[in-house]
């Protein structure tokens, strides 16, 4: 018989909650029963750990494998535990010293050879764990650059798990802790392009300036739209938390560009006039996505045509999440 425990971290909505990641193995027939309220990802789980450890080099052990995820109560989503179930097996099997990586979050998937891939909501998740007291996190090379705007929390990034299995082994080097990017750069339209139009520039600068709602009114082609794009560049750069908020809604999202650091700049939505609910105010699965007024959070909502072509019901679902006082996805 063996036992093993591995911390990761699931996502429920926006928020992150640490997750005990068990694996028994006793004697009997194979096979892989999993608990603790997973969905069919984590239910396909199985399949593919046992291909990863097997295309790493590793042995698979011919016993009946209990994996359970604590706490059972909270439903786990998605493929981030991949990682954390292959090495809790190979610790309960002997592979690896139980205790090599005690207090610390292991995140990722594994593809079927043994490639550990990126995942969404890699920020809030490494948040999380750093709320809880946890500062060594183990993430997907791809994921490195997010995790690492997370202060206090020691992040080494892994492209395979034989390089995981590696380390723990024989204390071979992951690769280097991804260094805290720079924060991004404006990009997008500027007002001061804008020739003429001083009524509109005067009321764009008010807006930004108090935190208003702005209606533009005008026939087509006078300029609304052209306005409208430009407002976030009069807009202020974000304070640390409000940054931290924004780049965690575009990390679940999946929006994050590669390498990326913070969003330091306010976020610009502009959703199409036939945009459904759930992409105006998120939802639509299990898992949480972000829809348009959720990525504008903190920043620019801009909705073309709003009295001609957005139905009422989504101006109640747009009107509904405003006034909670936070853009974020439904669940």
């Amino acid at each position: 018989m063996g036992y093993a425990k591995i911390l990761s971290v699931g996502l429920a909505g926006v928020a992150g909650h640490v997750v005990a990641v068990e694996a028994d193995l006793a004697p009997g027939l194979p096979a892989v029963v999993i608990s603790g309220l997973p969905d069919t990802a984590l239910h396909e789980a199985r399949d593919r750990v046992r291909a990863a450890i097997v295309n790493s080099g590793q042995k698979w052990p011919n016993r009946r494998i209990t994996l359970n995820l604590l706490p059972a109560t909270l439903p786990k989503y998605g493929s981030a535990f991949d990682l954390a179930i292959a090495v809790a097996v190979l610790a309960g099997s002997g592979e690896l010293p139980p205790v090599a990586l005690d207090g610390t979050v292991v995140l990722g998937e594994l593809g079927l050879d043994g490639t550990v891939r990126p995942v969404r909501g890699t920020l809030p998740m490494v948040a999380a764990a750093a709320r809880a007291g946890y500062t060594r996190v183990v993430v997907p090379a791809g994921n490195a650059a997010e995790a690492a705007v997370i202060p206090g929390v020691l992040v080494h990034a892994v492209d395979t798990l034989h390089r995981l299995v590696a380390h723990v082994r024989n204390g071979t080097p992951l690769l280097a802790p991804a260094a805290r990017p720079p924060a991004d750069v404006p990009v997008g339209p500027d007002l001061s392009d804008v020739a003429g139009q001083p009524l509109g520039r005067r009321a764009l600068e008010i807006a930004a300036a108090g935190g208003h709602h702005l209606a533009l009114l005008g026939p087509p082609g006078a300029g609304k739209t052209m306005l409208a794009e430009r407002l976030p560049s009069v807009l202020p750069e974000l304070d640390d938390e409000a940054a931290l908020e924004v780049t965690a809604l575009h990390s679940i999202a999946g929006l994050l560009p590669p390498g990326g650091g913070l969003l330091r700049r306010p976020p610009f939505q502009a959703p199409h006039h036939t945009a459904t609910v759930p992409a105006l105010v998120g939802g639509g699965s299990p898992l949480a996505r972000p829809g348009a007024v959720s990525l504008a959070h903190r920043g620019v909502l801009f909705l073309d045509d709003a009295s001609r072509t957005i139905t009422r019901q989504r101006l109640r679902s747009t009107h509904g999440r405003s006034r909670s006082g936070q853009a974020l996805p439904r669940d």
